[in-house]
């Protein structure tokens, strides 16, 4: 199954909202990070249900935005949480982005870009449609040192790309990014049960639950284009 049939089930069935409800936990500490000043062009790469570029319109004042997305599902639904004409959806792949070079100031994305066919491509694209000093925020809970994450593969169809913190470091330099950043965001709003409520349906020990959520949390990588 392509990545454009995977998404477009899973917004048909609702689960975009889903994913905008989790992923705001960690992805609202990210974008307050964003050097996104009043009038700046911003893409948000597999934007779902476009929740992060409508946050940095609202927050930040950025200008134009555009949400892409490999789902036409996903797009479609993103355009009925706006009336925002500032606020645009494409359906397309990250590896070939249809925006002109040095047209872009900052660049998003979260829990997507491993879906990338090809990452490396997919960041040659991104340092390419950057501005010069613009910059993107890589956020994945998909990584090689949050071990609670490695079975996800087993429930989508879709390649994932798994890499962890130096491949990222290396990957965002070769495609001519520089890394001015890369931490962990902690989740510190998942409710964590006291020790005696576990073994969970999906948690064997609290020790396990407190290192996904509090220590391991959300990679976040920052490129910055020279």
């Amino acid at each position: 199954m392509s990545v454009r049939e995977e998404f477009d089930d899973w917004a048909t069935s609702g689960r975009d909202k889903g994913m905008e409800e989790r992923h705001w936990h960690t992805a609202k500490h990210a974008l307050a990070r964003l050097p996104v000043e009043p009038g700046d062009t911003v893409l948000d790469l597999g934007c779902g249900s476009g929740y992060a570029g409508r946050a940095l319109r609202d927050t930040k004042g950025a200008g134009r935005v555009y949400g892409l997305d490999g789902s036409p599902e996903m797009a479609h639904n993103a355009v009925g949480y706006t009336d925002d004409d500032a606020v645009g959806y494409v359906v397309g792949d990250f590896d070939s982005l249809p925006f002109a070079d040095d047209s872009i100031d900052h660049i998003w994305s979260m829990e997507a870009f491993y879906y990338a066919a090809d990452p490396h491509e997919a960041l040659r694209e991104i340092a390419r449609v950057l501005r010069s000093g613009g910059t993107f925020y890589c956020a994945v809970n998909y990584y090689e040192e949050n071990a609670h994450s490695h079975e996800w593969q087993e429930f989508i169809s879709v390649e994932m790309t798994r890499w962890d913190r130096r491949q990222y470091r290396e990957a965002f330099r070769d495609a001519g990014l520089h890394v001015a950043e890369q931490d962990n965001i902690p989740d510190r709003e998942i409710t964590i049960p006291a020790e005696a409520e576990f073994p969970l349906e999906e948690w064997d020990t609290r020790e396990a639950m407190v290192e996904r959520y509090r220590e391991l949390g959300t990679l976040l990588t920052v490129g910055v284009a020279p």
